[in-house]
């Protein structure tokens, strides 16, 4: 046999091969998933993020005849549940439950690498909430008119609570605070757990406030909201009007949880992953337990959530290069 024979004999056993190969791994990727998929969350067990996150896992384990398995890793506003997905093998069986800060932390932290639509892709909305603005009723306001009024009054005196650098509360507080023309001063904290025993105690006596936390102290008087951040009014504090119905238009901001993977996961796995959250989110039990938690089920696409994401980046990147309050 020549040595060009040779070569070609080579080559169309490769193709051979190649061939051959081609429709397990289409199965493969078809089938999926089959083992446990890890769904990383960048915050404590028991906040917002937690919640939604094992809310979608539990039914996506039945949708999907696989389990998935919500695995904690809080730190850095959420950047290091980011890296772990975003170094992770692009294979579906490590996932993202992203939030705000995905938006916004490209921003915050400019050395950060792994970025959404580059190093993280979306896989589909899951759910979103409002804010509200709680105060202590010693503050002695009862409307966003009384707390830009006082804040006037006393330029750089208000302080605010935050659960920390970056987080949606400081990011609602920062943009109320450009929106308004007035200088609050955030204080940050390591979690909601002690932000809210200082609101009640009068220590800080003021938080734009994710609600699930507060919306029982709100309703029992504890607490008094004066009102949300969404485009429109909440249904679980349905009398509280919105911020931009109070006087500050086109101020709108919802703290929401999607669903990403890294960069090259399969286009059949995520068309996979995307159809079945679709199919969780439509569940009439799934969607009453995100009610009673504070939160609704996002719609649209893939395609949908990654515009959404990236009008959220550029959203944010304005308010962090305006703010005093911000910078790294």
């Amino acid at each position: 046999m020549t040595s060009r024979t040779f070569g070609t004999f080579h080559t169309l056993l490769l193709s051979i091969l190649a061939a051959s190969l081609m429709p397990l791994t289409a199965q493969a990727q078809a089938s999926y998933p089959e083992r446990p998929v890890q769904m990383v969350v960048g915050y404590a067990p028991g906040g917002p993020a937690d919640i939604v996150a094992r809310l979608l896992a539990a039914k996506l384990s039945d949708i999907l005849g696989r389990q998935f398995v919500v695995e904690n890793k809080p730190g850095a506003s959420g950047n290091i549940a980011t890296e772990t997905v975003g170094r992770a093998n692009p294979d579906g069986y490590t996932i993202l439950m992203s939030t705000l800060p995905n938006a916004v932390n490209e921003t915050l932290y400019p050395n950060f690498k792994y970025k959404f639509g580059q190093n993280i892709v979306a896989v589909a909305p899951v759910a979103e909430t409002s804010l509200v603005v709680v105060v202590n009723p010693s503050l002695g306001v009862k409307s966003i008119a009384d707390l830009i009024a006082l804040a006037k009054s006393k330029p750089g005196e208000l302080l605010y609570a935050t659960a920390g650098q970056g987080t949606a509360t400081h990011l609602a507080g920062e943009l109320f605070s450009q929106a308004s023309n007035v200088k609050m001063v955030p204080v940050h904290y390591k979690g909601g757990g002690e932000t809210i025993r200082d609101l009640l105690s009068g220590q800080v006596k003021l938080m734009f406030s994710s609600i699930p936390p507060v919306l029982g102290l709100v309703r029992e008087g504890k607490l008094i909201g004066l009102a949300t951040t969404g485009s429109k009014r909440d249904a679980t504090l349905p009398t509280l009007p919105t911020i931009e119905e109070s006087g500050l238009p086109s101020f709108n901001l919802s703290l929401w949880y999607g669903l990403a993977a890294p960069a090259g996961t399969p286009e059949n796995v995520l068309n996979r992953l995307e159809t079945a959250t679709a199919e969780a989110l439509k569940d009439p039990k799934v969607a009453a337990a995100l009610a009673s938690n504070g939160y609704h089920p996002m719609d649209g696409t893939r395609k949908d959530f990654t515009a959404y994401v990236h009008s959220e980046v550029l959203k944010w990147k304005k308010v962090i290069e305006s703010s005093s309050t911000m910078k790294q």
